[in-house]
C-alpha cells in the first residue's frame, strides 16, 4: 500500500521539487522572506512530532510500555534529533532555534515569530496568536491545518502528514533550496545552509525510510485507514505548494495578504 500511496501522491510531490521558488531565490531579500514566512512550518513541525509522541510513547506517569518498542523508538529519535540536536559549532538546540539563530544571520525579521510564541507560552490559542500578530493568510492556512490534523487523534493520520507532508519530502525540497542558496553567491548564509543540510541528512538517510514503515504499522490492512492517510496527505502537499506559490510571487514584488 505504500507504493500506491507513493504513486497517488507523486503529482503533487514531483509540483514541489521542481516548484520555481528554488529557482527565483536573486538575493538576500529573497532568502530573509523566505525564511519568515517558513519559519513557521519549521515551529509547527515539532508539534506533529509531539502529537506522535503522545500516542505512540508513553507521555505519562506512572509509565506503562507502549504497543510497538520499534515505533516508540523511532518517534523517540526524531525528538532527540529535532529537539535536541547540534548546530554548528556544537551548541545543542531545537532545530526551531537553530532556523531563529540562521534568520538572525541574514538579519530576516523575526519580530513576528516571537512574538507568536510569546502568545502560545501565555496560553493563547494557535488560531488566536496567528490573527494576534497578523500573520499572513497562507501562512494562518497551513499551521492551522497542521492543527486540524492533530485534533482527529488519529496516529495514522498525524503519522501519515508527518511522513508524506513533512518527513519523506523534506530531503528533495530542501536540496533544491540548498541549490538556489548556493547560486545566490551570498557570504552570510552559513547557519541557514547548516540548518538545511542536516535535514537532508537526518531525513533523506534515517527519518525519512523510517518513517514510512510507522505509517504502514499504523494503517495495517484496513484501508479506511489508509484511504485517510491519502486524503490528509494530498492536503498537506496542498498547502505547502499554496505557501511555495505566494512565497514565490512576493520575489516579484507581491505583498502577501494578511488579516486585518
Amino acid at each position: 500500500m505504500i507504493n500506491k500511496v507513493l504513486q497517488t501522491l507523486d503529482p503533487l510531490r514531483e509540483q514541489l521539487t521542481a516548484h520555481p521558488l528554488y529557482t527565483s531565490v536573486k538575493d538576500l531579500e529573497d532568502i530573509r522572506l523566505f525564511t519568515e514566512h517558513h519559519v513557521y512550518a519549521v515551529w509547527d513541525f515539532m508539534s506533529l512530532l509531539k502529537g506522535l509522541q503522545i500516542h505512540l510513547t508513553c507521555t505519562r506517569v506512572p509509565w506503562v510500555p507502549s504497543d510497538n518498542p520499534v515505533t516508540r523508538r523511532f518517534i523517540n529519535e526524531i525528538v532527540h534529533g529535532e529537539e535536541s540536536d547540534i548546530d554548528a559549532t556544537g551548541t545543542p538546540m531545537s532545530h526551531y532555534e537553530m532556523y531563529l539563530e540562521a534568520m538572525e544571520e541574514i538579519n530576516a525579521d523575526t519580530v513576528q515569530i516571537t512574538r507568536f510564541i510569546r502568545e502560545i507560552e501565555a496560553g493563547e490559542t494557535v488560531t488566536n496568536a496567528l490573527r494576534k500578530v497578523r500573520a499572513d493568510v497562507v501562512v494562518q492556512d497551513f499551521v492551522t491545518f497542521t492543527f486540524d490534523v492533530l485534533a482527529t487523534k488519529k496516529p495514522h493520520v498525524i503519522a501519515a502528514v508527518f511522513t508524506f507532508g513533512r518527513e519523506d519530502l523534506i530531503p528533495d525540497m530542501f536540496i533544491g533550496i540548498v541549490k538556489g542558496l548556493e547560486q545566490s553567491n551570498n557570504t552570510s548564509i552559513g547557519k541557514l545552509i547548516y540548518y538545511l543540510e542536516r535535514h537532508i541528512e537526518l531525513d533523506g538517510d534515517e527519518h525519512g525510510p523510517i518513517s514510512l514503515k510507522m505509517v504502514e504499522e499504523l494503517c495495517g490492512d484496513d484501508e479506511e485507514k489508509w484511504n485517510e492517510a491519502i486524503h490528509y496527505s494530498r492536503i498537506a502537499l496542498e498547502k505547502r505548494i499554496a505557501l511555495w506559490d505566494q512565497i514565490n510571487h512576493s520575489f516579484n514584488g507581491k505583498t502577501l495578504e494578511t488579516l486585518a
